[in-house]
């Protein structure tokens, strides 16, 4: 399973609020040509990637089957930012980590998933610009403009008036991430995920 990860026109809007914040004209085409443009754009690149890298509902998926090709390997597609496997009984004696675009279990020093018709795993998935959520937008363009600010500008004040508006963009994000959510004191609700109590042997495993 994958997705795209960029969408220029899309992401357009997005850099010219980034340039405008900045104090710079907005442009009608990405050229990456234009030094202010460029940074601008990466900047919004790498921002979307670390804020996704956090973990939000949208992009959080649990217990996600991914089953073993001809080779019992497991490939992982590029924007999958983080998987771990998912916790269960079957899963004990296994770990799980990325490496060399497969799925790698170090316990066993090995890439083969040899009798296992699946592996579940919880993915955090890179997802394209159009699909994120409107408040997470926001937040990603705000705390990129704040970046470039310091990048091509270098004004105090306006840095200052950039964190500002960040902030306030972050807690719209958090806002709609604990609706989304439904959060309790013992995690999310219903299957999304669930309180995993004490369990003794685990403690025997170190």
């Amino acid at each position: 399973m994958a997705f795209p990860t960029t969408n220029s026109q899309e992401e357009l809007p997005a850099v010219n609020q980034i340039l405008q914040s900045c104090g710079q004209a907005p442009v009608t085409t990405l050229d990456q040509t234009n030094p202010e443009v460029a940074i601008a754009y990466q900047t919004l690149l790498e921002v979307s990637r670390e804020v996704q890298a956090e973990g939000w509902t949208f992009n959080k998926e649990l217990n996600f089957e991914f089953v073993p090709n001809t080779d019992n390997e497991i490939l992982i597609a590029a924007n999958i930012i983080q998987l771990d496997l998912s916790d269960n009984a079957a899963n004990v004696e296994y770990k799980a980590v990325r490496r060399n675009g497969k799925l790698y279990d170090p316990v066993h020093h090995t890439y083969k998933w040899t009798g296992f018709s699946k592996v579940v795993c919880d993915v955090l998935w890179l997802f394209d610009w159009v699909d994120l959520p409107q408040p997470i937008k926001d937040f990603i363009t705000a705390r990129a403009a704040a970046i470039v600010s310091t990048r091509i500008v270098g004004d105090t004040n306006q840095f200052q008036m950039l964190q500002q508006k960040e902030a306030y963009c972050r807690a719209m994000a958090m806002e709609y991430e604990c609706n989304q959510g439904d959060y309790t004191y013992f995690g999310h609700a219903g299957d999304t995920n669930s309180y995993i109590s004490y369990q003794p042997y685990k403690v025997l495993l170190r």
